[in-house]
């Protein structure tokens, strides 16, 4: 495991534990507020305790004044992280659940059940699984969605209602289909047709109709129909495109 911040060893109360220095989490997180301003206002807003949470002791800023830092739990530095959200706090906060790990890989349940520190840690580490869980499930929805639609679609349709059904543009799919082998053209012709392969695994189907013209000839159509199996692929490979446009 690389080192993202230097983890230390420090007494905080009357207990020895795992440390971090503050403003070094504050840089690497990329918070754009004044070191000072930000560590007031998060212990304010989360009501950290000094000789619990953190303690303080003097330092010099790269300037050489003097200066107050912060050495804070890992518990702090975690709930720190997470308030963030963003990818670096993400980052951060599995990295010192993966020291936490390591320093305590063997654990007695008994005597964690009665530290409040390490009561406060598992709990923090269960909250921070819930609110990526979470995320996944917001990032899944779209695709979920269309999934439901397709379910109640009946039979093939064309590809126009295909994009309706997405809840795409029409002009999107067909750029899509395009691109990735689903359909093309032959020289000459406007009509879309449909790859082999494409019909072949049931992605795709072709649905020829008679037309007759004005003067009594007639004239047969091809038109490219997508399957209830093509627009379930489609809902899956063609939605993260979507989303991103």
């Amino acid at each position: 495991m690389n080192e993202l911040i230097a983890v230390a060893e420090r007494n905080i109360g009357e207990t020895l534990i795992q440390t971090v220095n503050a403003r070094e989490l504050h840089g690497f997180l990329g918070n754009r507020d004044r070191f000072a301003t930000w560590i007031a206002d998060r212990i304010r807003q989360y009501d950290f305790a000094e000789n619990i949470d953190f303690v303080t002791y003097s330092g010099n800023s790269e300037k050489g004044r003097p200066a107050k830092e912060y050495a804070i739990s890992l518990d702090m530095a975690k709930e720190l992280a997470m308030v963030e959200r963003n990818e670096k706090g993400k980052q951060a906060r599995r990295y010192f659940i993966e020291c936490e790990r390591k320093a305590h890989s063997v654990t007695d349940p008994m005597v964690a059940l009665n530290d409040p520190a390490a009561m406060r840690g598992i709990l923090l580490s269960y909250t921070e699984k819930v609110l990526e869980l979470q995320g996944e499930v917001e990032e899944m929805r779209p695709q979920v969605q269309a999934l439901e639609r397709i379910a109640i679609s009946d039979g093939s349709m064309c590809i126009t209602d295909a994009a309706k059904t997405l809840q795409v543009q029409p002009k999107a799919l067909f750029g899509f289909l395009r691109a990735h082998g689903w359909i093309y053209t032959r020289q000459g012709s406007n009509e879309y047709i449909a790859y082999q392969s494409k019909l072949q695994s049931g992605l795709l189907e072709h649905k020829t109709t008679v037309v007759t013209r004005s003067d009594g000839s007639e004239k047969t159509t091809t038109q490219v129909r997508v399957t209830p199996k093509g627009l379930t692929r489609l809902a899956k490979e063609f939605q993260p495109v979507a989303r991103a446009a």
